[in-house]
């Protein structure tokens, strides 16, 4: 009878330490976990669930981002930071708007160096400042530091120029200016995506060779042909084993491997994610997460989409798997706007831009209109949408206020807070007007209460002060900018010209924050 009194009273007590410690442990791990999807070169009209605000006749359904849209808040109005590839990455990851960069214009390769410096506020240290586990998973493309195998204390400097390769770089090891410096716990990194030198992947900035019997070999057109892929940029180094099609996969299933990993962490997680998809060259793979993908789309790059959407679809199953989909924030957006590169796509009536005129590197709608989700089933309200105008760069002061952190200095300078938006705040007000980025040929651009001014920067001027305003539209009644209604020479719209060119000028060159905290 005593033992059976004191074995009562033992689990009594450790009921009641369990009831105590509940709530300690509910605090310590209220904050949600965080996951950052950025597609590569997908448009608006990839997404079936965008395309049907204007067309029911949908030519590839994309269901698992069409759900995870249905799931959150749908942003209507979104665009990247700028209509190539490198430089809205520099705006995404640091909440500035690219003027801001040491290399404001262009692509830059995977020996390029470095735009940040240690005191550059990334969303991977923006994190860890929050307490969070942080990773990153994919395409860097932001300069990669390696070191010289002639001068092995030294950083290898990229050679440039036409048939000339980049052979010296020693490219067992990222040495500097890849996401373990800046500021990223684990990284799973492909330093240029698949479309460039170096071919490979690091874990932890160490080489993960693709198969047991890889080696660091010269990846030329003519290896390109004989794995059945084309050369999409520069030959140089990379791993023997190298295939495209192998990627998507690779990096899917890491993302997977490192949410089951942290998903019982004291700590939340914050993982960003760069997919390869939908980026050239399009070589999709036979299957993914049980799904049959490569010739099942009327093309090749509608292939990539349909693998894109389900690598989120491995992503949230996990989350689910793991119990943890409910207090996980996800947002999904692209780097920029649609490729018109396949011409089976165009054959098949799938338009990736769109209603809107203009692709990847364009100063039109399409170069820059991007898919901007954000699903939080604990926190924000489903099947929501808002035409607030929102940049890429926005998410590093929405990450700071869903958890709270507080930004100081000079950290993302023109990141609007998109939290009260997302909470349907009465009073919410949206950011008062647009500034963005062209492609290669230096255009920039800027929106008001739908007046866009596209001006076009003196290419040949280092100091980008010589702008010259080229066009004028209207999108609350010409969205597809339709050049016969371009009123840059049209004496009525002077004032508006004028307007617009000095909001431009006067922001930018006073070099003041735009940001709403």
């Amino acid at each position: 009878m005593y033992k059976l009194q004191s074995l009562i009273r033992c689990t009594l007590i450790a009921a009641l330490i369990s009831l105590i410690a509940m709530p300690a442990m509910a605090q310590k791990n209220s904050k949600p976990n965080i996951i950052v999807i950025l597609a590569d070169d997908l448009g608006v009209g990839d997404v079936s669930k965008y395309r049907r605000l204007h067309n029911p006749d949908i030519k590839l359904e994309t269901p698992n981002i069409d759900q995870l849209a249905e799931s959150g808040m749908m942003f209507t109005n979104a665009h990247a930071p700028a209509a190539l590839c490198a430089t809205s990455r520099y705006a995404i990851m640091t909440g500035n708007l690219n003027y801001r960069s040491p290399l404001p214009w262009g692509v830059w390769s995977g020996y390029a160096e470095s735009v940040f410096t240690p005191s550059t506020l990334t969303l991977g240290r923006l994190m860890q400042q929050a307490d969070y586990n942080t990773s990153f998973i994919g395409k860097w493309h932001l300069g990669t530091g390696f070191a010289d195998q002639d001068k092995s204390k030294e950083i290898y400097k990229l050679v440039k120029g036409k048939g000339k390769k980049n052979l010296r770089a020693d490219i067992s090891k990222i040495i500097a200016d890849g996401p373990s410096q800046n500021g990223f716990d684990y990284n799973f990194t492909l330093p240029s995506g698949i479309q460039n030198e170096p071919y490979a992947a690091y874990e932890n900035d160490i080489w993960y060779p693709l198969h047991e019997e890889s080696m660091i070999a010269l990846i030329d057109s003519g290896y390109c042909k004989r794995n059945g892929f084309v050369m999409e940029k520069k030959e140089g180094l990379g791993d023997s084993y190298w295939q495209p099609s192998d990627i998507g996969p690779l990096i899917a299933n890491k993302a997977v491997e490192y949410i089951s990993s942290h998903a019982k962490d004291d700590k939340p997680f914050f993982m960003y994610y760069c997919s390869q998809a939908v980026h050239t060259p399009h070589e999709a793979p036979n299957e993914l997460n049980g799904v049959k993908i490569k010739g099942t789309t009327p093309s090749k790059h509608m292939d990539m989409i349909k693998e894109l959407d389900q690598q989120l679809a491995m992503m949230v199953q996990t989350l689910k798997k793991e119990g943890i989909y409910e207090n996980t924030v996800i947002i999904f957006t692209s780097d920029n706007g649609g490729l018109h590169v396949d011409g089976d796509t165009w054959n098949a009536r799938h338009e990736p831009s769109d209603i809107y005129r203009g692709c990847k590197n364009d100063p039109y709608e399409g170069g820059s209109r991007v898919p901007f989700i954000v699903s939080w089933p604990n926190g924000i309200k489903g099947n929501t949408k808002s035409n607030n105008p929102v940049i890429g760069l926005d998410i590093l002061a929405t990450l700071a206020g869903i958890t709270g952190t507080s930004i100081e200095g000079e950290g993302a300078l023109d990141s609007y807070n998109l939290y009260p938006t997302l909470l349907q705040e009465k009073g919410d007000k949206p950011r008062p007007y647009v500034m963005l980025q062209g492609g290669s040929q230096k255009e920039c651009m800027i929106v008001k209460d739908g007046w866009k001014l596209i001006v076009q920067f003196d290419k040949r001027d280092k100091t980008d002060s010589k702008r010259t305003p080229i066009a004028l539209f209207d999108l609350n009644t010409n969205i597809w900018e339709h050049e016969e209604l371009n009123y840059i020479n049209n004496p009525k719209y002077a004032k508006k010209v004028k307007q617009l060119m000095s909001l431009y000028n006067t922001t930018r060159d006073s070099g003041k924050p735009t940001r709403r905290m």
